[in-house]
């Protein structure tokens, strides 16, 4: 048996030095959307370079530079202001055509991971021997060194307090201990594997602080820690957020363990609870793992992701760290004892703890298979860097499940004689429980390896990623000015609008831009948006008026220095979901079987107090009968509830903003403005300088476009109809031409579509 855990400790040594290894994979997230995309030719060069990423991004450790062929530095950028996931740059107007390199460097929120890649995109034409380098991301060996040591700390922790409270006071504890209700030795042992489990973890979680550092700022620790440049990552970062939280949790745990040490001889009374306090705070401090884990960037539901990581967490905890714990603690314990007295205390305690570990495992397993499907899209996302991690976690995972039944099985005295003989096969003998025990808990321990070597390795990259459809972006005309515009990233959402503005081919620095949004079928207009210049000739504005696929317009006012002259240019676009951003994915038939064996297994897990309150119950006829008619109702009332709250909302928005009855489809251009002024002048002679024609303008805010059809063609309060053999689309010019007077003071001055 020693020669078995002994090679069994090599094999886990080996396994821990593969885990370290640098294994070259792809980025932590991933981009989703870039514009332009990777090697795009360009006739000129873009506004600004944008790339969505799967997760959030830390602004003040990411950064996007761009360089010229010659390796020159042209622009550099960072983390959009207002979307976390957005890495963005401006460049500088007319680059010349050649080549240009894009460095990114993004730092992820959720685990802190930094890639480093590079894209290329050329103006004019593509110019051969310049390419992009991919992320050549590694699992840096001092991240799965900490992550080892903070995580089996950490399960050990948790699965010392709750083996006390859910296994040895239950099975050995006695009021005549006062201090803890167990023996002083076995208290005692308790207490050191508390202490040394701390120490591991606080030193592992300092470790972790110095080892994101230097990752964060590309910096040695003896600048780390010279500059002070660790206590930025502190209190700057998520990282250092979810850091701060983990630490305070141990020194809490310090303290309160420390209280039990000190209050044991004068007030041991008080042991107990301590301990059962510090078993419910501890599923907080496994929470922090969860919280800064691959499942905070999960695109299929990720409150659920996080929340199913953190129950794997803990039913890992309560089978591997609980095993771990009991190992150490048994010959301890069992020393007084021989003989039948040591077996009778030994299954004592198995019996209780063999309960908790079949809970834990199916908890373990269903959440286990929920997770990791939700990195797995294709059978090619499989075959990667991830996968292999997580294979070679399955594959020592085998025999932990092998003899964790074995365990279970042999606490039956019926299948006591099968299970020896089983064991004879192999070596072990079943008279030797505690040994087999020390093995499954040194098994555990190299899956722990191996879950820290997964937690630092990206997650595969779906096919969905990296979408290549074109922002959409015009350009027109007007007069001696040339507008030019650009949606990103073009779908229903939150977009960017871009606005070139030449005046030959300078750029126009002196003019004010302002951008409206509207949708005509559903007769639907955003505010007017007054950009912000960023210079040579760039003014940019962004809203999210447009929440839905179809046709839209985009109307942008130039308006010279002096405010006398307004150039008018429209633009519509057909809107599709190809072009937005992805921000979710759909569950496949797989996520939701998983989903619902993850669901089975928190039933099985609560089935005692379920059926412990069941035989609570009074179940004669009528209470049955009342309990089922309640609960039918209950779900048809919720129901009704959903149904009518869903149609109340749709009604309400319907009357909010109506389908229109007849749908303007002349674009409000330059020209139409002018026709609509002659004809209004010419038509509706009567308009002009009346009270009630001025009352309507001032009411265009809140006023449909064919509400003011119906004004030039039936007349509104003392203002009668335009001429009645107008054409519709002269009717629809009209229109136009009044919509363009929204927040004028008109006073009965004389209408001018070149004052607007």
């Amino acid at each position: 048996m020693p020669q078995r855990i002994h090679l069994l400790v090599a094999v886990l040594a080996a396994l821990l030095i593969l885990s370290a290894q640098p294994t070259i994979t792809r980025a932590h997230g991933y981009i989703v959307r870039a514009i332009p995309e990777d090697r795009a030719v360009l006739d000129r060069a873009p506004a600004r370079l944008q790339y969505w990423f799967s997760e959030a991004l830390e602004p003040a450790f990411s950064g996007l530079i761009v360089r010229d062929q010659a390796g020159n530095v042209i622009a550099e950028g960072g983390v959009a202001a207002n979307d976390n996931t957005l890495l963005t740059v401006r460049l500088p107007a007319n680059l010349p055509d050649g080549a240009y390199i894009n460095e990114l460097r993004p730092a992820f929120a959720s685990d802190g991971h930094v890639i480093v890649e590079s894209r290329v995109f050329f103006v004019g034409e593509s110019v051969s021997g310049v390419a992009g380098a991919a992320a050549n991301d590694q699992a840096v060996p001092l991240e799965v060194v900490w992550r080892a040591l903070v995580l089996a700390s950490t399960m050990l922790l948790f699965g010392v307090y709750t083996l006390y409270a859910l296994v040895l006071v239950p099975a050995w504890g006695s009021r005549d201990h006062r201090a803890g209700w167990l023996p002083p030795r076995v208290m005692t042992r308790l207490n050191r594997i508390v202490w040394i489990a701390l120490a591991v973890a606080i030193g592992g979680n300092l470790l972790a602080l110095l080892q994101q550092t230097m990752v964060f700022f590309a910096a040695d620790v003896g600048r780390v820690l010279s500059d002070g440049l660790w206590n930025v990552v502190r209190i700057g970062s998520r990282f250092g957020d979810t850091w701060n939280v983990r630490m305070a949790l141990l020194l809490l745990i310090a303290g309160l363990h420390f209280a039990t040490t000190q209050l044991r001889r004068d007030q041991p009374d008080t042991v107990r609870p301590f301990w059962i306090a510090t078993a419910w705070l501890l599923p907080l401090l496994l929470g922090t793992w969860s919280i800064a884990s691959h499942a905070s960037g999960s695109l299929l539901w990720p409150w659920l992701a996080v929340f199913s990581d953190w129950l794997h967490g803990i039913a890992a905890g309560l089978w591997v760290g609980g095993a771990a714990a009991l190992a150490l603690i048994l010959p301890a314990a069992l020393r007084p004892y021989s003989g039948e007295d040591r077996r009778l205390a030994l299954l004592a305690a198995l019996r209780r703890f063999s309960r908790i570990a079949v809970v834990a495992l199916a908890l373990v397993i269903a959440t286990g298979v929920y997770n990791a499907l939700n990195w797995f899209g294709a059978p090619a996302e499989i075959a990667t860097s991830y996968g292999e991690s997580l294979g070679l976690k399955l594959l020592l995972i085998a025999p932990l499940l092998v003899i964790g039944a074995g365990h279970h099985i042999a606490l039956r005295p019926e299948r006591y004689a099968r299970w020896s003989a089983l064991m004879d096969r192999f070596g072990v003998r079943f008279g030797a429980f505690v040994p087999t025990l020390r093995l499954e808990a040194l098994i555990g321990l190299g899956v722990l390896v191996l879950a820290a070597h997964l937690s630092a390795t990206p997650v595969p990259e779906p096919e969905l990623a990296g979408q290549t459809t074109p922002p959409p972006q015009g350009v027109q005309t007007v007069g001696a000015t040339t507008v030019r515009v650009t949606i990103t990233p073009g779908g229903p959402g939150v977009n960017t609008y871009d606005t070139v503005v030449m005046r030959g081919d300078q750029p126009a620095t002196d003019v004010t831009v302002r951008l409206r949004t509207a949708n005509p079928a559903r007769d639907l207009r955003g505010a007017w948006h007054a950009t912000e210049a960023l210079g040579d000739g760039l003014y940019v504005a962004a809203g999210a008026e447009i929440d839905a696929e179809g046709r839209w317009q985009t109307l942008i006012d130039v308006t010279d220095a002096s405010g006398a002259q307004v150039t008018r240019a429209v633009f519509a676009w057909e809107i599709t979901q190809d072009a937005a951003v992805i921000a979710t994915r759909d569950p496949n038939v797989f996520n939701v079987l998983a989903l619902f064996g993850a669901l089975a297994a928190v039933g099985f897990a609560v089935s005692p107090f379920v059926r412990r309150g069941y035989h609570q119950l009074n179940l004669d006829a009528a209470s049955v009968t009342v309990a089922a008619v309640a609960v039918a109702a209950t779900v048809v009332i919720v129901v009704v509830g959903i149904l009518a709250g869903q149609e109340a909302e749709r009604s309400y928005r319907e009357t909010l903003n109506p389908p229109p009855q007849i749908v303007n489809d002349v674009l409000p251009t330059q020209a139409s403005l002018a026709r609509g002024q002659d004809l209004i002048v010419a038509q509706c002679p009567a308009w002009i300088g009346a009270n009630d024609f001025i009352t309507l303008t001032r009411r265009l805010d809140r006023t449909r476009d064919e509400a003011l059809y119906a004004a030039v063609r039936d007349g509104w309060r003392d203002l009668g109809a335009c001429a009645p053999d107008l054409r519709d689309g002269q009717r629809w010019d009209i229109v136009n031409y009044i919509r363009s007077l929204e927040g004028r003071s008109l006073d009965g001055r004389s209408l001018d579509v070149d004052a607007r």
